[in-house]
């Protein structure tokens, strides 16, 4: 109930751009405009030190100034709308991937089920369907599968460092009981929000090989921007404004 009574309120009362503040919209032009990256597409990133098990991962945008804003309104302040433009930008990491020219299946990383509760909306859920949405329109068949859950509470990530998450979501993820055979008939993209350290979406990736699946890799809508390659390296810094 908590988010259609955030959307119905949106409806009525006046809005800022979530992305600079500029009032009576609620993503203007130009912070779509960043989001986009000027329309030069996602790039792929790699969390360092890298994981294992990790697949590979593209992101659409840098999580910084604009992008981090509209991610943390739409996740934290239910601005359930800012989903479409996100999705978008997820359906250009996914598209970066290349992985294979079939239908898609979308495996989002779940949420807890207390920040589900407390949000009133699963964040990376929501922008996956709008995200599959945009690739059928393009004529690609996409659809999501939300098949992972937590078999185990794990701790916030906040302020872990790598090896710490690693270690705090080790084995905290599993398929749906019954979901296993879903997962065999084409590769599953993962997907989230953010990628930092990667640990969770190398968690994804173990759960869902141990399950019969296949990855074939992931896509998240930002990541940091030192994580991203340039020309075939990773990048330490990318401009402020893409």
């Amino acid at each position: 109930m908590q988010g259609v009574w955030r959307e119905l309120a949106g409806l009525v009362l006046p809005v800022d751009c979530a992305g600079c503040g500029r009032p009576r919209t609620e993503l203007c032009a130009e912070c779509r405009r960043v989001l986009a990256r000027d329309g030069r597409g996602a790039r792929r990133v790699r969390p360092w030190p890298e994981p294992v098990g990790l697949p590979r991962v593209w992101a659409g945008t840098p999580y910084a100034d604009e992008a981090r804003a509209v991610l943390l309104a739409h996740k934290e302040r239910g601005a359930l709308r800012l989903a479409g433009p996100l999705g978008a930008v997820l359906a250009g990491a996914v598209r970066g991937l290349r992985a294979g020219g079939g239908p898609l299946l979308l495996v989002p990383v779940p949420s807890a089920r207390r920040s589900v509760a407390g949000r009133g909306h699963d964040p990376v859920r929501r922008i996956a369907l709008a995200a599959a949405g945009e690739l059928r329109r393009e004529g690609r068949g996409a659809r999501v599968l939300a098949v992972l859950r937590q078999r185990r509470v794990v701790a916030d990530q906040a302020g872990l460092s790598a090896r710490q998450r690693l270690a705090n979501v080790a084995g905290a993820l599993e398929v749906r009981v019954g979901a296993a055979r879903l997962l065999t008939a084409q590769p599953a993209v993962l997907v989230d929000d953010l990628v930092t350290t990667g640990a969770t979406l190398a968690e994804a990736a173990r759960a869902v090989a141990a399950a019969g699946g296949r990855v074939a890799g992931a896509a998240v809508v930002a990541a940091p921007s030192s994580a991203f390659e340039f020309n075939g390296a990773r990048s330490e810094a990318l401009p402020r404004r893409m």
